[in-house]
């Protein structure tokens, strides 16, 4: 997930500077099983990216299943009716490619990098395991105890991480974005193996996927494969899908921890906001106030607590945009002054947001629409960040002239959004050591 976020920070704080140019080209089409495929050609290198983005994440888990998503992902790498327990991994790299996987809240994703002569025998083993998985109990017992060890190393025993799930919980409360991704500890013992079957029967389903190819590869080539490969696999019904509870506000709350391994405090602050699928314009402003707020040691917030006050060791702000329900607009901080940090934060918070002007937003916009040609020179890049708009509510036209859509965004749209998100409430928390008041 840490590649993942980055790839999208850098989308949301990248571009190009002329209003004319496009993120990248892309095209897509359907095929009759429903399957979406996305095309991104990219013929400066005989390589390509394959990815399928399944809509089906934690959120969609029944209660007391937490994990099942997560737990699903890596059975998916076991083996089917045609490749054994182990091949997969072992064609990939023997072949020269890589791969990987990652579960989120909203979706589950698989994806290979590989030289584009390589790219049906990837585009095999995807359709394969989309409708033949065969789950055996041997495996299942091997690779529930793995992700048991997983979220105790990762979660359990890492104090940060903890510190976050909790604030997690604290933010969402009653929506299904509270629970832990990967389950807690007592869930996932109790998964069986009917319970990760069920799951896969449900919602693994070309007509719940896309498919997207970036590199050298054309659309044409991409409709043949692509026929040739999942044209087979059975379209399914998903059923009703879950409901996310409204936020109508709710009252600002603060949570303190202590922890023996920490040495340098931390702050965090959530604010929920509207994703991209809720509010369009909001979305593109919010993404724009962040970048001025708090992206990197020009951002107002880094000089003012970082440089000037030294009030924090570093600061930052983000929002995801990418969301099938609410999103979050999120301040950081690590200071060795936590005692006074809040109140800094808020004034230095309040005078950037009464200091934004029309040359600070043309300049928010210009460092946003820097460095775009990275990414078009990219098709491992250009495929992640494509499967993560499209899959958040951005249709292809949308994701392709982001760029353009940024341009839009006005003086009134930022100052709107800041005034909003200033009057709502947050979830803060601050981690510290544990010998410090």
């Amino acid at each position: 997930m840490g590649k993942f976020l980055r790839l999208l920070a850098f989308l949301w704080l990248a571009g190009t500077g002329a209003a004319e140019a496009r993120l990248f080209e892309a095209e897509e089409f359907f095929l009759d099983n429903g399957l979406r495929v996305v095309v991104i050609p990219n013929h400066k290198a005989p390589i390509v990216q394959q990815m399928v983005w399944y809509n089906v994440g934690s959120v969609d888990e029944a209660p007391g299943k937490g994990g099942v998503a997560h737990l699903l992902e890596h059975l998916m790498f076991r083996g089917t009716e045609e490749v054994k327990d182990g091949e997969f991994n072992r064609l990939i790299t023997e072949n020269g490619g890589s791969m990987n996987a990652f579960t989120s809240r909203d979706v589950t994703v698989y994806h290979e990098f590989m030289d584009v002569s390589r790219l049906e025998l990837a585009m095999f083993l995807e359709a394969d395991r989309m409708s033949g998985l065969k789950i055996t109990p041997e495996t299942f017992e091997k690779e529930r105890d793995i992700v048991f060890q997983e979220r105790m190393q990762v979660v359990e025993n890492n104090p940060t991480a903890y510190f976050s799930e909790v604030m997690q919980r604290n933010l969402w409360q009653e929506h299904p974005y509270a629970r832990p991704i990967t389950g807690t500890p007592e869930e996932i013992l109790q998964l069986s193996q009917k319970d990760a079957e069920d799951f896969y029967g449900r919602y693994y389903a070309p007509n719940n996927a896309i498919l997207i190819l970036s590199g050298d590869i054309t659309t044409a080539e991409a409709k043949d494969l692509a026929e040739k490969y999942f044209g087979g696999a059975e379209r399914k019904e998903t059923g009703k899908r879950i409901e996310f509870p409204e936020f109508k506000g709710f009252r600002s709350s603060k949570t303190l921890m202590k922890m023996p391994q920490i040495n340098v405090s931390r702050m965090v602050r959530y604010y929920v906001v509207p994703s991209y699928a809720q509010d369009k314009n909001q979305a593109l402003a919010l993404t724009v106030l962040a970048k001025y707020l708090g992206d990197g040691d020009t951002s107002q917030l880094y000089r003012r607590l970082v440089e000037d006050e030294k009030s924090a060791v570093s600061v930052a702000a983000g929002y995801d945009l990418a969301s099938r329900s609410y999103a979050v607009f999120v301040l950081s901080a690590l200071t060795d002054h936590p005692e006074v940090f809040e109140k800094d934060l808020d004034e230095a918070l309040r005078e950037a947001i009464a200091a934004f002007d029309a040359e600070a937003l043309q300049k928010a916009k210009k460092q946003m629409l820097a460095g775009i040609i990275y990414l078009k020179d990219n098709p491992a890049d250009a495929a992640e960040i494509a499967g993560s708009l499209l899959s958040g509510g951005m249709s292809l036209e949308d994701v392709k002239n982001y760029d353009k859509a940024i341009e839009a965004v006005s003086l009134t749209d930022v100052r709107k959004a800041a005034a909003q998100l200033l009057n709502g409430g947050y979830v803060q928390g601050f981690l510290l050591p544990e010998d410090k008041d």
